[in-house]
């Protein structure tokens, strides 16, 4: 059986069409876990509503409190080998659930993933697809997770062996959870089965956590500081977990860094001038490294000539 679990906070405007999106899978072996967090709107009653309706669905009403705390609560309750997160704002396709039990059962996969659409001001646009059949060892999987084009760490579009949970629990004083976690997941797995066939599409609005992602003026000190050090320990995980991609992932960890650069004086983010004094100084002590990186991209030799060499 499959659990899937969601986790809702004030979204009384999307949360029913997320519902009705897990109700309407042809998969039909999957319960139904949804974890209000404290909503102070109409969201955990709505929630209930459809839970008098349909035997599958289990509501757990909880504090405020963090969403990687939420999950594990989700988690403590489901009784389905695998897992599946959802968000209460997106939308699964009928399918999803099937697709990526399929992938799973065919390969004896410990994660499945499908990919994905963005709806965005009601326009849908591409965000994580490809046309490939691909299985992937813990290595691949972590490599393709760090190059961010068939593999990203976002937990929707992903079907997850429990045990993987039980092993490695959500982080849960901090907000943006999915970075943190994922990578570690796809470390531990024996095998990951991903087609980017398009199963699920995530909703970009104002209110929710990849509205600043996706709208570079609305970084904070306080998300690029998370971010900074969410990389910092990933590189120190895989590097010591899987050898072979520590050049990779230190790479990853330093482009993330001059892309934060970039932002920060491209969109005069005053907020983050003391984050960006110290990417400065980080990037200057290794320049030789990530000049010479395999990895390194054009335009990043740009930034780096732009805002570190010529600070020097």
């Amino acid at each position: 059986m499959i659990s899937v679990i969601m986790l809702t906070y004030n979204r009384e405007k999307y949360i029913a069409r997320a519902i009705e999106a897990i109700l309407k899978q042809t998969y039909s072996d999957f319960e139904f876990v949804i974890v209000d967090n404290g909503s102070s709107d109409r969201s955990g009653q709505i929630a209930d509503e459809y839970a008098r309706k349909d035997a599958r669905i289990k509501v757990l009403h909880i504090d405020k409190s963090t969403i990687g705390h939420g999950r594990n609560i989700g988690i403590a309750n489901a009784k389905g080998d695998y897992i599946a997160f959802v968000d209460d704002d997106d939308v699964a396709s009928p399918d999803m659930l099937g697709f990526l039990n399929q992938l799973v059962k065919d390969n004896h996969a410990d994660i499945a993933i499908c990919g994905a659409q963005k709806d965005v001001n009601g326009k849908i646009l591409p965000h994580s697809m490809w046309n490939e059949y691909c299985i992937w060892s813990a290595t691949d999987a972590v490599t393709e997770l760090l190059k961010r084009k068939r593999n990203n760490a976002g937990l929707p579009t992903k079907l997850i062996k429990r045990t993987l949970f039980e092993q490695i629990p959500f982080k849960e004083d901090c907000k943006y959870e999915d970075i943190w976690i994922c990578y570690k997941y796809m470390a531990n797995a024996n095998k990951v089965a991903a087609y980017g066939l398009p199963k699920y599409c995530f909703t970009r609005h104002e209110n929710n956590n990849s509205s600043f992602t996706q709208n570079s003026g609305l970084w904070k000190a306080e998300q690029m500081e998370e971010y900074l050090a969410a990389f910092r320990e990933r590189t120190e995980y895989i590097s010591s977990k899987i050898p072979a991609l520590a050049e990779l992932v230190q790479y990853s960890e330093w482009s993330y860094m001059i892309s934060m650069c970039d932002k920060i004086k491209t969109y005069e983010l005053k907020d983050c001038y003391n984050i960006f004094v110290e990417l400065v100084q980080e990037l200057k002590t290794n320049q030789q490294e990530f000049l010479v990186s395999p990895y390194i991209q054009d335009f990043e030799k740009e930034w780096m000539q732009k805002y570190i060499l010529q600070e020097g």
